[in-house]
């Protein structure tokens, strides 16, 4: 189905022919009958290092690996590449777990680690010695790179290469033995220095690190480099389609030697997709973590960043961040997706499953003069324009208003509450304005009316036209919260090549944060991530992460949508 936003800010549905990918259209030929998989099962894989918190862009690479093992009745492992020991914790391992129930997909029990397999990796690169495919080096790593060419001049054979098997695998065994610094010595593959493809001139296969691994501790000095053990874990695995982001491209034959040349049980295919890109948003890990670190930004779990901790702290759902990477969709040509376009999804989803509440933000009090000074009454509210589920809201003399639904010299067309003029307290009366206060700088501190006691739920009785309506909340039942309004972290559409860098078009007004904020009193017992539509005011979540005294709101989203589905 195809959607679009009309006039009125609502949905239209249209036919349409979803058209299938090009994925889908490799797996359909490699399964069918004379298929390379024919008659296998889809088995596919998210292999995250575990070294920060999953973003909005995995959430795509999730989505396509663990979607099209549904959509094929396959399987999807989730491994932790965890081949760098210095930037890896057990608390990424775990959040990345918690990430990806919470959008619903499960890998049963085919949870791995790529340290599972280091015993069987050292194997295999001793094979490859064997074979005279691999040698030790003893050049530096700037060397390496000295030696390694352009893209318009061949690389230079390393002095090493031609060391015999015998020295290689002593030299090796040594480096794992930890007789080496590191940087000393790498193992490198021997393909071929002229290459026109840059990462296959010699590539390094195993570097010396002497760090504490976050699983196997001190039992290793030496790990292999990813692209290595890629491909190694998806042959153990019997990985069908290894399906990964658009830069690995260039690292296929690379995947594909290593592949032919270790004796693995299986011959898995990698296909490339392109990256997500956001505008508004960065989604480079070492960025990210610059934002924490310099105090940017309260955490990774921040509602203004991209993780998927940060957007379900801000209300986004799960249904919607899928629902979004659905209709992007997949091809190799990257593009930057439209900020607006992820916003439009958990509005249209919000929409359909949020409770409507009546929440006011910057309160000022209104006095209805004419009501019974002891009185309250209870009114019957929907719950959603959508359902006959209602509840009961009180009602009294005293209540908030939004300051900003009365003024006292209004413009043409204000049809909010100013002197003299008649509003309707949504679910309750028709008002008219009788008189205001205002403090020594001229603003408003106070409000006045009389209501008409025919007119309860909004209705006049003489049928007379009233044209605006505002909400409000008992002042005697009143609900007090902290209220934070988010914008884009960032000022320019593309951070990542603004001028002065990313990190200077912060924009400084990403955050608002409204105390003293009145709602409901039916929301008092709301539990920890329930979304509302505050009427008028857009769509908040109960804070999971509330550093005040006071319960504390996220803006997910306002409620005005400007962005327009193509037509297809």
């Amino acid at each position: 189905m195809s959607k679009e936003i009309n006039d009125k800010g609502l949905v239209n549905e249209a036919e349409e022919t979803q058209s299938r990918h090009f994925i889908q259209n490799f797996i359909d030929e490699d399964i069918a009958p004379g298929g390379d998989y024919a008659g296998m099962t889809v088995h596919t894989r998210f292999p995250p290092e575990p070294n920060g918190f999953l973003h909005i862009g995995h959430a795509k690479a999730i989505c396509i690996n663990f979607g099209l093992a549904e959509e094929y009745n396959g399987l999807c492992n989730l491994r932790m590449d965890d081949t760098n020991p210095v930037s890896e914790d057990k608390k990424y391992v775990d959040a990345i777990q918690e990430d990806i129930h919470w959008l619903g997909f499960d890998w049963g029990d085919r949870f791995y680690f790529a340290s599972d397999y280091f015993p069987k990796m050292y194997e295999y690169a001793c094979d490859l010695i064997r074979k005279g495919l691999a040698y030790v080096c003893d050049l530096t790593p700037e060397e390496i790179r000295e030696t390694r060419g352009t893209l318009t001049e061949p690389g230079q054979n390393s002095p090493y290469r031609d060391r015999s098997p015998e020295e290689n695998l002593d030299l090796f065994e040594r480096m794992k033995n930890g007789e080496f610094p590191d940087g000393s010595r790498t193992l490198r593959a021997k393909i071929d220095m002229t290459s026109g493809n840059m990462n296959m001139r010699d590539p390094v296969i195993y570097r010396i690190s002497h760090n504490t691994h976050h699983r196997t501790g001190d039992d290793w000095c030496i790990y292999p480099m990813y692209d290595f053990a890629h491909p190694i874990e998806d042959g153990l695995e019997h990985i069908t389609h290894s399906l990964c982001s658009i830069e690995f491209e260039d690292h296929r034959p690379l995947y594909d030697w290593v592949v032919e040349h270790c004796d693995l049980p299986s011959t898995p295919r990698q296909i490339e997709f392109a990256r997500l890109g956001m505008n508004y948003t960065v989604m480079s890990k070492r960025k990210l973590l610059q934002l924490v670190e310099s105090g940017t930004v309260d955490g990774w779990d921040d509602p203004r960043m991209p993780t998927l901790r940060g957007l379900r702290r801000r209300g986004y759902t799960p249904e919607s961040i899928r629902n979004f990477v659905q209709r992007v969709g997949v091809s190799k040509v990257p593009n930057t997706v439209d900020h607006a376009f992820l916003e439009f999804c958990i509005r249209e989803d919000l929409n359909e499953r949020a409770d409507r509440r009546m929440a006011v933000l910057e309160p000022i009090p209104l006095t209805i003069t004419n009501y019974p000074d002891d009185q309250t009454e209870f009114l019957t509210a929907d719950n959603h324009p959508q359902r006959d589920d209602t509840r009961e809201i009180s009602f009294s003399k005293h209540l908030w208003i939004d300051a900003d639904d009365f003024m006292i010299d209004p413009p043409r067309k204000y049809f909010r509450m100013f002197p003299g003029n008649e509003v309707r307290l949504k679910h309750a009366y028709i008002v008219r304005c009788t008189g205001y206060d205002v403090d020594d700088d001229g603003h408003v501190t106070h409000v006045y009316a009389e209501y008409d006691p025919d007119s309860r739920g909004g209705n006049a009785p003489d049928g007379r036209k009233v044209r605006g309506t505002i909400h409000w909340v008992d002042q005697n039942t009143a609900y007090e919260v902290d209220i934070n309004l988010y914008e884009y972290l960032f000022t320019v559409e593309d951070p990542d090549n603004a001028e002065g860098g990313y990190d200077s078009v912060i924009n400084e007004n990403s955050l608002r944060q409204l105390k003293g904020c009145k709602l409901e009193a039916c929301m008092v017992d709301a539990p920890v991530g329930t979304s509302y539509q505050f009427i008028r005011k857009g769509y908040f979540c109960k804070d999971n992460k509330a550093d005040s005294d006071a319960p504390v709101f996220n803006r997910t989203v306002s409620l005005r949508d400007s962005f327009k589905l193509p037509k297809k």
